[in-house]
């Protein structure tokens, strides 16, 4: 009990105070969202990922176990979204939200601040993390975005999107420097580095002022399911893969604190761009975000506990 509200404490509750700001600031003064939003994807995003995969021995072998973890437990929990949506009867629109609501996490504004907290003296977790981020953009442009348009989504644009991700562009460039073995002067590490500190408080500042003005009408069938596919169903699925893969120490404890994140920002702004029960979206991101300081909280405890260093 001692462990677990030491990680209330001292991880989750940081970061809320920091969504609360967002949120007070946003009511407030009517913060710019999207320029807030285009900052920290385009900008701030990109440094924290460059300043991590430069700095951490992250060998082949850890890459391929991630990349087959995140092909496994991502195939498996968009499977279990299909079929709780076919055995709730949902129709084609609200399946399609619900099913993005369930699989796309808020790997980016929530996770990597969390992840930033959790390991703070250990660069590897942040950077099993930021891979998972990366990846969850990619689902999110690829299987994310047809499941919105369904079939009559153009697979060019598509690609377009993807290969036009900062985040993606940062990744490649901090690989092929560290494999190159060139150091970055201090003039241009130093603005880099700064950006990339910042990252963790814009981040859910920007998150706190996305939040600020969602309301819950009504507790649906929909959301109930939404909710405990995310929080509950998603890291059990997590948890079955890491052992399945007999991953240990470092690595599990990142994968499986990943897997417990809220649902994205992004499922809910595709269900508004194609009119896939927005409202509903809208509020899957607010609960899963309330309920998660809970439930996230829990989890990083028991993989403190399951997976020591």
């Amino acid at each position: 009990m001692a462990v677990f509200t030491n990680v209330l404490i001292q991880i989750i509750l940081p970061m809320f105070l920091l969504i609360a700001a967002g949120a007070f600031l946003h009511r407030k003064y009517t913060l710019h969202m999207p320029t807030l939003s285009q900052l920290t994807i385009n900008f701030f995003l990109p440094m924290v990922c460059f300043v991590n995969i430069y700095e951490t021995e992250l060998s082949g072998t850890t890459a391929v176990i991630i990349f087959v973890y995140l092909l496994l437990f991502n195939g498996l929990l968009i499977a279990a979204a299909m079929l709780i949506s076919k055995m709730a009867g949902f129709e084609r629109k609200l399946s399609s939200s619900f099913q993005n609501s369930a699989v796309l996490s808020n790997s980016g504004n929530y996770g990597l601040p969390v992840s930033g907290l959790v390991f703070a003296a250990n660069p590897l977790g942040l950077s099993v993390q930021i891979i998972i981020s990366i990846f969850q953009n990619l689902l999110t442009y690829t299987w994310g975005f047809y499941n919105s348009v369904s079939a009559s989504a153009d697979n060019e644009n598509v690609l377009k999107k993807v290969l036009k991700l900062p985040v993606l562009h940062a990744l490649v460039l901090a690989v092929v420097l560290k494999a190159a073995g060139i150091k970055i002067p201090f003039f241009l590490w130093s603005p880099i580095e700064n950006s990339s500190n910042a990252f963790l408080a814009v981040a859910l500042i920007t998150l706190g002022a996305q939040c600020a003005y969602m309301k819950i009408t009504s507790v649906s069938k929909p959301l109930i399911l939404a909710v405990s596919t995310r929080l509950l169903l998603s890291p059990a699925i997590g948890l079955l893969v890491i052992f399945l893969l007999d991953v240990q120490g470092t690595l599990a404890q990142a994968m499986f604190i990943a897997s417990s994140f809220p649902t994205s920002r992004n499922s809910a702004l595709l269900a508004l761009e194609y009119d896939n029960y927005p409202e509903f979206a809208s509020q899957a991101v607010i609960v899963t975000t309330v309920l998660s300081s809970v439930t996230v909280a829990l989890v990083i405890y028991l993989a403190k506990i399951w997976f020591p260093l």
